[in-house]
């Protein structure tokens, strides 16, 4: 029996060749081709490595969510092109038209009822054209004809025995273009009251003097600014402007851009100032 310990170097058997694989030929055998080298599979137990997965790149959703999450919150129109038709927004009803409130009225006169005025109707009749109170203010409107017989009664039977004021209101497209108005008061009644009359321009007046002394430069002051004379006056003549000046300034139809030119050049020696 041949010695296998000597010679050429020992040889491990070769394991067999798995059910269904191509078996390895001899060494050397064949036709000197070198034979194609396998693979030993692997050994009963062993851990097989699998490459890792390669991770998924973030969509461009992920991306924007995490750079700004408002604008991911809105809504993605779908990717067709087109954009969705945006439905159309209510319009609010038009809130009807408020009527405007209606103004408020104003205070009125109020007939002024009294033993005074019954005296003067009844001494007088229609001459007492009207009796009213205006905003606590009472006043009587009687015919120019008898507006000194007015005035001398109310002196001495009513005992208004001050003459606060005369003045007068211009009315350039009346007829009668003038109020004259007096305003009385009484000490003893505490009591204040106007009377007016309408008179026409050119008409002339009785003086009030002879019943109030106060009635001078009252009077002269109406003359200087309306140009209405007081007959029996003891000396009407102008009060703020100088004697020689055309024209009364409280007219309305007076110029009052218009100064008496004649008169500043005359006596001021310069031409006016308007």
């Amino acid at each position: 029996m041949p010695d296998e310990t000597k010679g050429t170097d020992p040889v491990s058997p070769k394991p067999a060749s798995p059910a269904g694989s191509p078996a390895a030929p001899a060494d050397g055998a064949g036709s000197g081709k070198a034979s194609p080298t396998f693979a030993a599979p692997p050994a009963p137990n062993a851990k097989i490595e699998t490459p890792a997965a390669k991770p998924a790149e973030p969509s461009k959703a992920a991306a924007v969510a995490d750079a700004n999450p408002v604008e991911a919150a809105k809504p993605v129109a779908p990717a067709t092109g087109d954009k969705p038709a945006e439905p159309a927004a209510a319009k609010p009803a038009a809130p009807a038209a408020a009527k405007p409130a209606p103004k408020p009225e104003g205070p009125k006169p109020e007939p002024w009822e009294s033993d005074l005025i019954t005296r003067l109707r009844t001494q007088y009749g229609s001459g007492i054209k009207d009796a009213s109170t205006y905003l606590g203010q009472k006043y009587l409107v009687v015919e120019s004809s008898i507006i000194y017989e007015i005035l001398l009664r109310m002196r001495q039977d009513e005992l208004f025995d001050y003459c606060v004021d005369i003045t007068a209101v211009h009315y350039p497209k009346r007829e009668a273009q003038f109020d004259i108005v007096y305003i009385l008061y009484s000490f003893h009644y505490n009591e204040r009251v106007r009377i007016k009359a309408q008179i026409k321009d050119g008409e002339r007046l009785r003086t009030a003097v002879e019943i109030w002394e106060t009635a001078n430069w009252l009077e002269r002051e109406v003359f200087d600014m309306f140009g209405i004379e007081f007959d029996g006056h003891p000396d009407l003549k102008r009060i703020l402007l100088p004697d020689g000046w055309k024209g009364h300034p409280l007219r309305k139809d007076y110029p009052i851009l218009q100064q008496d030119q004649e008169w500043v050049k005359i006596n001021l020696g310069i031409e006016s100032g308007q």
